[in-house]
């Protein structure tokens, strides 16, 4: 046998340890065992695989198929998604990833969302150089937390392209909440067009690939609903500032394929369950651009775990998640039937869905698309819109914000001061709109969403179920801004992208921090945060105000978290739109 069709023993051990190789349907490159759907036998989920303290994982180029399309992947072990990776608390692992691609390209794994040594964390630049062709690096640490993670190359676009996969901790004391079977749902964006391509389309056109903007029956159908002064009131501020209220994301369903565990919605992922179970979804957002909302029609579901962390049993019937966002959730089907899980995008552009069912062949209805959402100012966090909230202020709103400062950098000023104002640059393009009063929106469910006649989780649910480390004294507090010019492709934070920007922004070692996150921009943004919990100021109690290691900003928005930085060292802080923070929209977070 030629080596290329040949399964050596150390092949085989090797597959055994993160997911048998085994031939998905309508898939040239193989799915791994978690991700399978087999007409002989349902995957029954993933919970009798084995913590292991050491893995060996390499980057190659392969072949993908899908819906009889052939693209080319980044494939982690010869599969995409990657591997299932299963770590146990406590335990001490080691990860030797080899980068086998061809040419000049370096390779990185990032354990998103779990907390390791600064030079174990995988960001090329930042706190390693990369792992170069025909390179080895090794990855070592203890484990020291549970839940539901995933793990993906930070090096360009090899994220986009298939190098991305989920990441399991046991816990060492067993898990507060009892379940019968796991199914692991890792959603995804597929593209069969270049990855640089599509960073080049967006950066001089960012609506190029939004086909459904409103049109003029759009606007006529608009009056004839609720007048002509209504429909100008939303219309004309958003052309004032170049804007549309369909700016919903920039890489849409007009070339994406949406996945669910490797599956397009033709093929269909089905996982098995007894009626009367306990099921658990650990449901894991890999998608490079594409936020989902969740739901599973004729099933409640309660979610138990946020970002891998335990927080207190909320019912609801769907959620929004982020890109780079998980959720844990629990449901109990009964009965003698199938369940759909639908993952709508936020833009309704497209979906991925799966099949849950208790026998083999068994299939239930897919839900109807919902119709793309129009944003409102309100949507934006600006109410009805006044001149001043944009670009162009005026010299007296510019004093009041002025002196606003001054007043906030007062000493004598106790507890929450608030974020600081933004003072944007009247001669930096690179600021499209501010926002001259963000709101706090943790109990809106977001754009599209509310107005079904179901339970949306919103931010506002979450209660922490996990032990409060941290002091309630918070020490400092730092305002760091989302900004952008989505007309000139810019994509920045406090005005600058990266490489414009004057340095690390500055944490101290154990500080208890307190950060106010604002967007000025159009878009939702998941900012991720590498290395340390932010511990969300929802309006719970000290002891229950959740950890989450992402956050989807809303338009207009300002959040609020308490911050305790545990490990010394350089850390990224980025959005998760992978394009977005390849544009500029990253930065270094220096512990010292």
């Amino acid at each position: 046998m030629s080596g290329r069709n040949s399964l050596s023993r150390r092949r085989f051990l090797g597959g055994m340890a993160g997911g048998l190789f085994v031939t998905g349907l309508n898939a040239a490159l193989p799915l791994p065992a978690w991700a399978l759907t087999s007409p002989r036998k349902i995957h029954q989920g993933v919970t009798r695989y084995p913590a292991r303290s050491y893995f060996d994982l390499k980057f190659s180029y392969s072949p993908l198929v899908i819906n009889d399309k052939k693209g080319r992947a980044t494939a982690i072990n010869g599969t995409v998604p990657a591997p299932l990776i299963r770590w146990r608390e406590g335990d001490e692992v080691t990860m030797d990833v080899t980068n086998n691609m061809e040419g000049t390209e370096h390779a990185s794994i990032h354990w998103h969302g779990v907390l390791v040594p600064f030079r174990m964390d995988g960001v090329p630049g930042v706190n390693f150089d990369g792992i170069q062709p025909g390179e080895t690096y090794r990855y070592n640490f203890r484990v020291q937390q549970a839940g539901t993670y995933w793990y993906h190359s930070h090096s360009r676009f090899q994220e986009q392209t298939g190098a991305y996969g989920p990441l399991i901790i046991d816990p060492k004391d067993g898990e507060p909440f009892h379940y019968d079977r796991e199914h692991v749902i890792v959603l995804s964006d597929w593209a069969f067009e270049d990855p640089e391509t599509i960073f080049r389309n967006i950066m001089l056109d960012p609506e190029y690939y939004i086909y459904y903007q409103r049109t003029v029956f759009d606007y006529l159908n608009r009056i004839q609903e609720e007048g002509f002064a209504e429909a100008n009131a939303e219309l004309l501020p958003f052309r004032k500032m170049n804007m549309s209220p369909r700016d919903l994301s920039n890489v849409t369903g007009s070339i994406y394929t949406y996945l669910m565990n490797g599956h397009s919605p033709d093929m269909n992922w089905t996982g098995q369950f007894d009626p009367g179970e306990t099921v658990r979804l650990r449901i894991i957002n890999a998608s490079s651009m594409s936020n989902f909302d969740v739901r599973i029609p004729g099933l409640d579901m309660t979610v138990v775990m946020k970002d891998g962390k335990a927080v207190k049993p909320v019912g609801c019937h769907e959620f929004r998640i982020g890109v780079a966002e998980t959720y844990d959730a629990l449901i109990r089907p009964a009965g003698d039937k199938a369940y759909t899980i639908f993952a709508e995008s936020l833009d309704r552009s497209g979906f991925t869905r799966g099949t849950l069912t208790p026998a083999v062949g068994m299939t239930a209805a897919v839900p109807k698309q919902r119709p793309v959402p129009d944003r409102t100012l309100k949507d934006i966090g600006m109410g009805m819109m006044k001149g001043d909230y944009f670009g162009g202020m005026s010299d007296e709103m510019m004093r009041k914000m002025h002196q606003k400062r001054l007043d906030m950098q007062n000493p004598d000023i106790d507890g929450p001061k608030g974020p600081m104002p933004f003072m944007p640059d009247k001669n930096n393009p690179d600021v499209a709109m501010t926002v001259m009063d963000p709101k706090q929106r943790m109990d809106d469910p977001g754009v599209g969403l509310g107005n079904d006649g179901w339970k949306v989780l919103t931010y506002k649910d979450l209660r922490s179920a996990e032990p409060q480390p941290y002091s309630p004294v918070v020490d400092r507090e730092l305002t760091i801004n989302v900004t952008a010019n989505m007309e000139r492709g810019i994509f920045a934070l406090d005005g600058k992208k990266y490489t414009e920007h004057p340095g690390p922004y500055l944490f101290r070692h154990n500080e208890r921090l307190r950060l106010y996150l604002v967007n000025h921009t159009m878009m939702e943004h998941p900012m991720h945060l590498h290395g340390m919990w932010m511990q969300l100021e929802n309006g719970g109690e000290n002891d229950d105000i959740p950890f989450v290691h992402t956050y989807l900003l809303k338009p207009g928005e300002v959040a609020s978290f308490r911050i305790t930085p545990i490990e010394k060292g350089d850390w990224a802080f980025h959005c998760h739109l992978l394009y977005h923070m390849e544009a500029g929209m990253f930065q270094v977070i220096r512990v010292a």
